[in-house]
């Protein structure tokens, strides 16, 4: 089903979208907000770019953008898949605490911030490209990729990554020198165990978007944890 979306405020929108029984590709999307909020048990497919908050609370449904997406992909998502068949705004993931975010470019700053798990689910944000600074801000939970796929000259990584980290784990692919870490985290090379984990996470996400899962594991990656659950006890806790 093709539904135009041109004219359609987000409430309207998404009111059309739930009332239909089959998929929906939306056409002519430019800057529509809260687009499937909350949406379970549909493949949205889009063409264009969608406003900010694609995917807000999004529990079971999958979204598909041909093209860039703006700020706040996934917001507090608790289910289902958003793949980006280009780059993403800042803050995509906010809280997210379950689901998966695919992202084949780009993104912008402060992506995973507040990510978290929640009981059995277990969030997880791949980046093809790179990501802009204070990527995983105060990350409680879930797993953040960054592949760092694209050819521009930045880190694969922004500033001040893992900020207030104090949960969930974050992968960077390749050489991490000239990287500037925080002093609550333990930043360690990849074991044979984290490789197999990096993969199965990877399998998915080569098939979508036409990669070689042995190309891109055919590199180093670094495993950045947290070492403390407070990171700012010593902030607030007289010596």
């Amino acid at each position: 089903m093709v539904l135009s979306v041109i004219d359609l405020d987000h409430k309207l929108l998404n009111q059309k979208i739930r009332a239909l029984d089959t998929d929906v590709l939306l056409s002519n999307c430019c800057g529509q907000r809260f687009i499937a909020a909350g949406m379970r048990e549909k493949h949205i497919t889009i063409d264009g770019t969608p406003g900010n908050a694609l995917g807000a609370y999004l529990d079971g449904a999958v979204i598909e953008v041909n093209g860039n997406a703006q700020d706040a992909v996934g917001d507090t998502m608790n289910d289902g898949t958003i793949i980006i068949h280009g780059n993403i705004g800042d803050a995509a993931g906010y809280a997210m605490r379950g689901g998966k975010i695919y992202v084949q470019g780009d993104a912008g700053y402060r992506a995973g911030i507040h990510m978290k798990a929640y009981k059995e689910k277990v969030p997880v944000m791949i980046i093809g490209g790179k990501a802009g600074s204070f990527l995983g801000e105060y990350q409680a939970g879930g797993v953040i990729i960054v592949l760092g796929l694209s050819q521009n000259q930045r880190n694969i990584v922004g500033n001040f990554p893992c900020t207030g980290m104090h949960g969930g784990k974050m992968i960077l692919r390749g050489n991490t020198d000239g990287i500037s870490f925080p002093h609550n985290v333990c930043v360690a090379a990849a074991s044979a165990l984290d490789r197999e984990e990096i993969q199965a996470e990877l399998a998915q996400y080569c098939q979508v978007f036409g990669l070689s899962v042995n190309e891109i594991m055919d590199s180093e990656f670094t495993v950045v944890t947290p070492d403390s659950k407070n990171p700012y006890k010593q902030m607030y806790v007289a010596n």
